[in-house]
């Protein structure tokens, strides 16, 4: 079963931390930069570790360079 989520991230914040909003949005707030793929590899990592699964299950789809992006985590 694929789950698709809509992420808003907040890239160089001072505490890493993520938050579900009240519309099912995932509020991920990253301690990397937006430079390089460095906020979105830490996303992958962040996500999967959320929902303790392994980073190869988490995939961007949409947004790689938004600070919204579409998610789909990947579950048994």
């Amino acid at each position: 079963m694929v789950r698709k989520v809509w992420v808003t991230v907040k890239p160089k914040s001072k505490r890493p931390a993520i938050a579900l909003l009240e519309d099912g949005t995932l509020l991920v707030r990253l301690a990397s930069p937006p430079v390089d793929g460095k906020a979105n590899a830490e996303l992958v990592g962040a996500i999967a570790e959320y929902y303790a699964i392994p980073k190869s299950r988490v995939t961007i789809t949409s947004g790689l360079t938004a600070k919204r992006k579409l998610v789909e985590i990947e579950e048994d």
